[in-house]
């Protein structure tokens, strides 16, 4: 089980707080916010705010709902496949196609993320479980920089329950998972053990910046997160 754990980004990118999560950006402005692509449900109504963290489970927090959950609930694959790493990630809906490095640890016990540069792929968590095992994967990507503007996962926040994320592994094999659900978190409330923690299915959680930018310290203030698990394989 991944502990709960102060998780920071290199100097470029931000930092993961104790109980939060960040990818942030560096720049003097943001890039300009994405088209909407139209909704196929109404998004349901902000709520008041996450609980705090320190004294509140992660699973019980109120996050700001991004896509409705009122899709039909998809058939899903509850067997897991065996471990083989992620090559590829691909999201038709959102127009991603981008191949995927590993990401591990720093000497300081920090997370790496990919670079933060024009054309970057995004990175698969390697201490987790690969794409397709019965438990949690986690894919980081930037969303944006102030030299280049958009990134890989730029249009992350337009995903809606039942859009689909293929990861094609080494093996081969193509895990497909099904959105589940895409909320936006304030970065000091991260739901670490929700995103990182262990599930008794093969899931996938997608994580970027989000939220406002503040201009006087030069990061986002959120994070998207997308929460989809495996639907088949292939």
């Amino acid at each position: 089980m991944l502990t709960r754990r102060r998780i920071a980004i290199d100097g470029l990118t931000g930092l993961l707080a104790v109980g939060g999560l960040t990818l942030l950006v560096i720049g003097a402005s943001p890039a300009p916010p994405p088209p909407e692509r139209p909704a196929a449900a109404a998004p349901a109504p902000a709520a008041s705010g996450p609980a705090p963290v320190a004294s509140v489970p992660a699973a019980s927090m109120s996050p700001i709902p991004i896509a409705s959950s009122a899709a039909p609930a998809p058939k899903v694959e509850t067997r897991g496949l065996g471990a083989s790493a992620p090559v590829r990630l691909t999201i038709p809906a959102i127009g991603v196609d981008t191949s995927l490095m590993s990401l591990g640890l720093n000497g300081d016990g920090t997370v790496q993320v990919p670079p933060l540069k024009k054309g970057a792929p995004a990175g698969w968590y390697r201490n987790l479980r690969t794409p397709g095992e019965v438990g949690p994967s986690v894919i980081l990507g930037h969303v944006d920089t102030a030299h280049d503007g958009p990134a890989v996962f730029y249009r992350l926040r337009e995903l809606r329950p039942g859009d689909t994320a293929s990861v094609r592994r080494e093996d081969g094999s193509v895990a497909v998972f099904v959105v589940e659900r895409v909320v936006e978190v304030p970065k000091n409330d991260f739901p670490t053990d929700e995103v990182y923690g262990p599930v008794g299915y093969p899931a996938l959680r997608l994580v970027t910046c989000g939220g406002t930018f503040d201009r006087l310290r030069h990061e986002y203030r959120g994070n998207i997160l997308v929460y989809a698990r495996l639907e088949r394989s292939g």
